[in-house]
């Protein structure tokens, strides 16, 4: 998940591995942003839903798979029969959250963890859809790297990352489970994390198995990567779905379109499952802009139905949708125990971040 820039945006503030932003920035700097690529001709009228019939939808990263449910509902008109109209946005300079905190979004592309962070800071966010049933993480070096054998070989190396506690903690983590100090440097990625290591600049950083792990597959260069839960890191990190602002949700005419539209996104992911190669094509299709190799897309897709990461079993065709609590809250445990999340004056929490406070299924169901 580091080769791919962002529209409007920086390559740090992905979902997944990378770091969680930060809420308070202006909707100005957003607009202006967006504005830059023709992403939202009337930032704030135009791309906001002004009816609740209406739905803009912010990604957090370039289109990919883990969007693919969105596109192929578009494409297939799910969304059109269940009354909504969705305009898909690219994320923009502060993220998705900040975006739909502040109500330049009426709907985001985020993960939980994610949301604990900002919540933790004074945000009021929600997570109403969830795609992410089994890590998709992965923390990798070169596969030519023959020095680098457990995670306890990242100790005294350069870690390739954006600066976020979460990530530091569970890198750090692995590393003491697999005997080592957990002492290592840090360096930011350019616009491609694979060209960090592979000039020599880093030694490991985190990947998406499902895109990353694929573009490696077919093109290198080959990685060899660890997966954390392997290595005594509990919980899910990669929940990653839909996320509103619980003040936007007050407004009835916005409940009732959210409802219609996890509706039919939860239909556009399942026919995706069962159709994973025209999925994949639609995916292509859609977002031109972003120009996705089809075959990584293909292959992606391929992968991610064979290996159940978004149904938690393999090969199954239907999306739950929603979030295992039990590992929601591990992970939020494990996190608070190493100290990564803060309030807003920057002291650190008392208790852990809920994750029933953070989640509803209200949606999707």
């Amino acid at each position: 998940m580091s080769t791919r820039k962002r529209t409007g945006a920086k390559a740090g503030g992905r979902t997944g591995l990378l770091q969680s932003r930060r809420p308070g920035r202006a909707v100005a700097v957003i607009c202006s942003l967006a504005l830059a690529v023709g992403a939202l001709a009337g930032c704030g009228a135009g791309a906001k839903a002004q009816d609740g019939e209406d739905i803009s939808f912010m990604l957090d990263w370039t289109p990919n798979t883990n969007h693919v449910g969105i596109y192929t509902a578009q494409r297939q008109g799910y969304y059109k029969q269940a009354g909504v109209s969705v305009k898909i946005l690219p994320t923009a300079q502060a993220g998705a959250e900040t975006s739909v905190e502040n109500g330049v979004a009426d709907v985001g592309f985020s993960k939980l963890s994610n949301l604990a962070a900002f919540n933790a800071q004074g945000a009021d966010l929600r997570q109403v859809f969830d795609i992410g049933q089994k890590p998709i993480g992965r923390w990798c070096s070169l596969a030519s790297r023959t020095d680098i054998k457990t995670p306890k070989d990242f100790d005294g190396k350069t870690f390739v990352s954006f600066g976020s506690a979460e990530q530091t903690a569970v890198v750090k983590q692995m590393i003491k489970n697999a005997g080592g100090q957990g002492d290592f440097q840090r360096a930011t990625s350019g616009t491609s994390t694979f060209a960090t290591l592979t000039s020599g600049k880093g030694d490991f950083a985190g990947f998406y198995v499902t895109w990353e792990g694929v573009q490696a597959d077919l093109k290198g260069p080959k990685l060899h990567c660890f997966v954390q839960s392997d290595w005594g890191v509990p919980g899910n990190p990669d929940q990653i779905g839909f996320v509103v602002s619980s003040n936007w949700l007050k407004q009835e005419s916005h409940r009732q379109a959210l409802r219609r539209f996890v509706q039919a996104s939860k239909r556009g992911y399942d026919w995706a499952l069962a159709h994973p190669d025209q999925a994949a094509d639609i995916l292509v299709e859609q977002a031109p802009a972003a120009r996705i190799d089809p075959q990584q897309a293909r292959a992606s897709m391929e992968r991610i139905v064979k290996e159940g990461y978004w149904t938690g079993q393999p090969g199954a065709t239907t999306l739950p949708g929603t979030v295992d609590m039990g590992q929601a809250q591990t992970y939020l445990d494990f996190q608070q125990t190493a100290g990564s999340y803060q309030d807003g004056k920057g002291g650190k929490l008392k208790r852990a971040p809920q994750a029933k406070d953070l989640w509803t299924d209200e949606f999707v169901k």
